[in-house]
């Protein structure tokens, strides 16, 4: 007897909502400014280390978010239908299909103004958005 796996029928959007939920839980769906910025960042990050996005995002360790002790971890639950979310599943759908501009200046890595991770010392970032820094 063979089994057989299920599988998302269409894994460009499972990837979609994957990515939006993470967006989502690091940016709080402030602006659509951040919104974009983040997903940005991760398209930069992303053809930088010659990942998939998705891959970038899971394995960076930059999305403080997917640590379960993380305070925004229950963020990554949001309601699909909630309306910010779907703003970020509707940028991260965009930024995916390569149709996002650059709008963090090239940059490859942030963090929330509230951390100070050991990678940022004796860097200046690049832009400030929302609560979050970008650096190159």
């Amino acid at each position: 007897m063979q089994s057989n796996l299920i599988k998302n029928q269409n894994d460009f959007t499972a990837d979609v909502y994957k990515i939006a939920r993470v967006v989502y839980a690091e940016t709080s769906a402030q602006s659509l400014r951040v919104v974009e910025a983040l997903a940005s960042m991760i398209a930069n990050g992303a053809r930088r280390n010659n990942q998939s996005e998705l891959d970038f995002v899971m394995k960076s360790g930059l999305f403080e978010s997917l640590d379960k002790k993380s305070k925004n971890h229950y963020l990554l639950k949001v309601n699909a239908d909630a309306r910010t979310f779907q703003m970020c599943v509707r940028v991260v759908d965009k930024m995916l299909k390569h149709h996002l501009d650059d709008c963090c200046f090239g940059a490859t890595k942030f963090h929330r103004v509230e951390l100070n991770p050991k990678w940022t010392w004796g860097r200046g970032y690049i832009l400030e958005l929302d609560g979050l820094l970008f650096y190159l």
